[in-house]
C-alpha cells in the first residue's frame, strides 16, 4: 500500500491546510512537512523497486477488468520523484512570494497546490488508463482556481480558456480509454503494449484521440492555453510548466506509445513519423515565437512548449537511448525550467519588472537570482555543465541508434532540429542575461521586503539551479539513469 500512502499524504495535508486556515504559520508548516514526507516515501518506493520488489495495490473495482489501482514502475517513478522533490522547493518559495505580495486566498492556493501534487502522483502510479484519467481530470479541475487566482477579468478569461482546452482534451482521453477497453477488455499499462495489429484506420484514429487527450503537453496548434495561463502567480506557473501539469501531458503520450501501443505497433502504423513531425514543428515554431515575446513569463512559456515537444521527439525515435533521454529530460527540464520561473517571480516581487525590455541592470541588483537564471538558460540551450546537455545528448545518440529503422534523411533532420532549437534558445535567453549584468541599473529599484521573505525565494531558486548542475555531474542523486534504463529495457523487452 506504500504507493497509495504516497498519494494520500498530500490529500491529508490539504485537509489540515483547510483546518488551520486562520493560522498561516501552522498551515504552511503542514504543507512543508507534507512535502518532505511525500518525497521520502517516493524515494523509498524507488529504492524498493530497484531492489526488485513488486509494488501494486487495488483499491476497488470500477468495471470488470478495470480497477482503481496503483502499480509502481520505473517510468512512473521518474515522474513521481520529479513532482515530489520540486514540491518541496516550490512550497518554500511560495511562503516568501505569497506573503511578500500579501496575496489573497492563500489557503485556497495551498489547498489546490496539495491536491495538484496528489493528482500528479496518482498519474505516476496509475496501473491503468481509467485510474490515470481520474487523476488527470482532477489535476485539470484543481489547477483552474490557481490559474484564475488573481480574479481579475484577464485571469478569469485565462481560466475559462484553460478549462475549455483541457476539459475538451479530457473528453478525448476518456473516449480513447473506453475504445481501448472495448477492443482489448483491459486498460492496464503493459510494457510492449496491449493493442494488437487489426484495423489500421481504427488504430490510427484511436492514436489521434490519445494525442488530443493529452493536450496538456501543449504541442502546436493546441498550445495557446499555456502562455495565456501565465497570468497566474509565479509558483503556479512553475507548477504548470515544471512540476505537474504539462509533464502529465508528455508522461501520458509516452505511456500510450510504450505501454498501450508498444514500439512494434507504433512502427508498423508509421505513427512514429507523425509524432516526430508534430514535435519537430512545435520545437522550432515555439522558439521563434519566444524571440518576439516581451512578457518575461510568456517568453518562458514558449520555451516550455519547445522543451516538451523535444521530449516527445525523443520518444518518437523509438530507440532505447532516445527513450531514456526523453524520460530523464522530464526531470532535467523540471529543475531547469522551475529555476527560470522562480527567478522571474523573484524579480517581479523585488523590482516589479515583468517585461524582458525592463530587465536592464537587474543582475547588479539581484546577482544571485540572475546567476541562477543564467544556469537555467544554459540548460535550456542544452549546454554543459547542466543537465540539459545530458538530455539532448541521449536523444541525439538515440537518433543515431534508430538509424537502422529511420530513413537516413530523417535521422539528419532530427539532429538538425536539435541544433537549430539550441541556437534559438540562446538567441532569446542570452540577451536577457547580457542586459541584466552589463547594462545600467538606474531604472531598477529594489522594494523593501522582510529579508526572511526574500530568503525563502532566493534559497529555493538557488537549490534548483544547483541541482540543474548536480544532475549533470551525478544524475543518480535522483536514481534517474537506473530507473530510465530499467524502463527502456522493459519497453524493448531486453
Amino acid at each position: 500500500m506504500i504507493a497509495f500512502y504516497a498519494v494520500l499524504v498530500p490529500a491529508i495535508a490539504s485537509l489540515f491546510i483547510l483546518i488551520f486556515h486562520r493560522h498561516p504559520n501552522i498551515r504552511e508548516s503542514c504543507t512543508i512537512i507534507a512535502t518532505f514526507v511525500t518525497f521520502i516515501l517516493v524515494f523509498l518506493i524507488a529504492q524498493e523497486f530497484l531492489d526488485g520488489k513488486s509494488i501494486e495495490c487495488t483499491i476497488f473495482e470500477i468495471l470488470p477488468g478495470i480497477e482503481f489501482a496503483f502499480k509502481v514502475d520505473a517510468f512512473g517513478l521518474i515522474f513521481a520523484l520529479t513532482s515530489s522533490s520540486l514540491w518541496i522547493l516550490v512550497s518554500l518559495y511560495s511562503i516568501g512570494y505569497m506573503r511578500a505580495l500579501k496575496e489573497h486566498a492563500q489557503t485556497r492556493y495551498y489547498f489546490c497546490f496539495a491536491i495538484s501534487i496528489m493528482s500528479a502522483l496518482g498519474i505516476a502510479f496509475s496501473e491503468n488508463l481509467i485510474t490515470l484519467f481520474i487523476f488527470y481530470e482532477t489535476l485539470t479541475i484543481v489547477t483552474y482556481p490557481l490559474v484564475s487566482h488573481e480574479e481579475s477579468e484577464e485571469a478569469l478569461v485565462a481560466g475559462r480558456k484553460y478549462l475549455l482546452y483541457l476539459m475538451t482534451s479530457g473528453s478525448f482521453l476518456l473516449a480513447a480509454s473506453l475504445i481501448t477497453y472495448a477492443i482489448t477488455g483491459t486498460t492496464d499499462f503493459k510494457p510492449g503494449g496491449i493493442l494488437n495489429p487489426m484495423d489500421e484506420v481504427l488504430l490510427k484514429i484511436l492514436f489521434f484521440f490519445y494525442i488530443l487527450g493529452f493536450m496538456k503537453a501543449a504541442y502546436m496548434p493546441f498550445h495557446s492555453w499555456l502562455p495565456t495561463a501565465m497570468i497566474a502567480p509565479t509558483p503556479v506557473s512553475a507548477l504548470l510548466h515544471a512540476v505537474a501539469v504539462v509533464k502529465a501531458g508528455v508522461f501520458g503520450i509516452i505511456r500510450v506509445v510504450c505501454y498501450i501501443y508498444g514500439i512494434d505497433l507504433i512502427k508498423y502504423l508509421n505513427l512514429d513519423l507523425i509524432l516526430a513531425v508534430l514535435a519537430s514543428f512545435t520545437v522550432i515554431v515555439a522558439n521563434l515565437l519566444a524571440i518576439g515575446e516581451d512578457n518575461f513569463k510568456r517568453r518562458l512559456a514558449y520555451s516550455t512548449i519547445n522543451q516538451l515537444s523535444f521530449i516527445i521527439l525523443g520518444a518518437s525515435l523509438l530507440s532505447p537511448l532516445a527513450l531514456m533521454g526523453a524520460m530523464m529530460h522530464i526531470t532535467f527540464h523540471g529543475y531547469m525550467k522551475i529555476t527560470l520561473f522562480l527567478c522571474a517571480g523573484a524579480i517581479a516581487v523585488v523590482t516589479g519588472k515583468k517585461l524582458v525590455s525592463e530587465l536592464s541592470g537587474v543582475g547588479k541588483v539581484m546577482p544571485i537570482t540572475m546567476i541562477a537564471f543564467t544556469i537555467g538558460a544554459i540548460g535550456m540551450a542544452g549546454l554543459p555543465p547542466t543537465a540539459g546537455f545530458l538530455g539532448k545528448l541521449y536523444i541525439c545518440l538515440g537518433a543515431v541508434q534508430s538509424a537502422e529503422t529511420f530513413a537516413q534523411p530523417l535521422l539528419l533532420s532530427v539532429i538538425l532540429v536539435v541544433i537549430i532549437a539550441s541556437i534559438l534558445d540562446i538567441i532569446y535567453l542570452l540577451p536577457i542575461v547580457i542586459s541584466a549584468f552589463f547594462e545600467g541599473s538606474e531604472g531598477v529599484k529594489r522594494e523593501e521586503f522582510r529579508d526572511v521573505l526574500c530568503l525563502f525565494m532566493v534559497v529555493s531558486l538557488s537549490i534548483t539551479a544547483i541541482f540543474s548542475i548536480l544532475l549533470f555531474i551525478y544524475p543518480s542523486v535522483l536514481l534517474l539513469p537506473e530507473l530510465a534504463e530499467v524502463a527502456a529495457n522493459e519497453v524493448f523487452k531486453k
